[in-house]
């Protein structure tokens, strides 16, 4: 009899058992899937990761930059959306800025990404007058100091004519008190053209290898994503004759640099 009994306690006990595993597994499962969704908010509306892909802003930003990016400072964008939160602050002229470019069409015909999110310096804002002549770039007829790296003018690639540049003839000026946009815009040579409204105008520090609203136009203030805030890694992505150069050519002075 007693044999029986302990059976019959034994049998009823396990039902018991499985339940608290059952709920421990849930708890945890609360834990992981709560912490997910704090990064996925976190990582949508206030800072995410960013890697440099390019030189288009040596010696601001180098090849193998890995940035935090403020993303709740111009409004951060809602997800699968046309929706952004308010915004601290407008982006100003100077601004390092992370935003989606306008479509660009010659890399969709080579199957590449025709909207991809770039990095580069604000130097027009809404209203802003803006031109280039021999390779100085002009704000509201004030040259611009050539500073953030900018070599001395290089006359080959500055007289280039590309394909690109036609958007230019629409949008430049055929009389203004600093002169008429000339008839072919080059690299170097290029407005005066004006800023529309909810408009902006980019360019990269590094002047002749930056391809930038010179080429693609104007960005819509809706394309703005962010402005970096610090390196928080960086490695030798560029010409390292190490290997595993992420692991053996890391830049450690880059590393926490603040981005102006």
């Amino acid at each position: 009899m007693a044999t029986s009994s302990n059976a019959g306690r034994a049998q009823k006990a396990r039902p018991v058992s499985h339940r608290f595993r059952l709920k421990g597994v849930w708890e945890n499962l609360k834990s992981i899937l709560g912490a997910l969704a704090i990064f996925l908010v976190l990582r949508a509306f206030i800072v995410e990761a960013y890697r440099i892909p390019s030189g288009s802003m040596i010696p601001t930003l180098l090849v193998g930059d890995w940035l935090f990016v403020n993303k709740a400072i111009y409004g951060a964008h809602v997800p699968f959306s046309r929706v952004s939160l308010p915004a601290y602050r407008e982006p100003r002229r100077g601004d390092v800025v992370v935003f989606v470019s306008p479509y660009q069409a010659d890399e969709a015909q080579y199957g590449r990404d025709p909207t991809p999110t770039l990095v580069k310096r604000l130097v027009g804002t809404p209203g802003d007058t803006l031109y280039m002549r021999n390779g100085v770039l002009y704000l509201n007829g004030i040259a611009q100091r050539q500073g953030f790296g900018v070599p001395q003018p290089d006359a080959a690639i500055g007289n280039s004519v590309d394909p690109l540049f036609d958007w230019q003839k629409k949008a430049g000026l055929k009389s203004s008190r600093f002169g008429a946009a000339p008839a072919q815009p080059t690299h170097d040579d290029w407005g005066p053209l004006v800023v529309p409204p909810k408009k902006l105008f980019m360019m990269g520090d590094s002047r002749y290898n930056s391809k930038d609203s010179r080429y693609w136009g104007f960005v819509p203030r809706e394309n703005v994503r962010g402005k970096p805030l610090f390196v928080y890694y960086s490695y030798n992505a560029d010409d390292s004759d190490r290997p595993l150069p992420m692991l053996t050519d890391i830049r450690w002075s880059r590393i926490g640099h603040w981005i102006k």
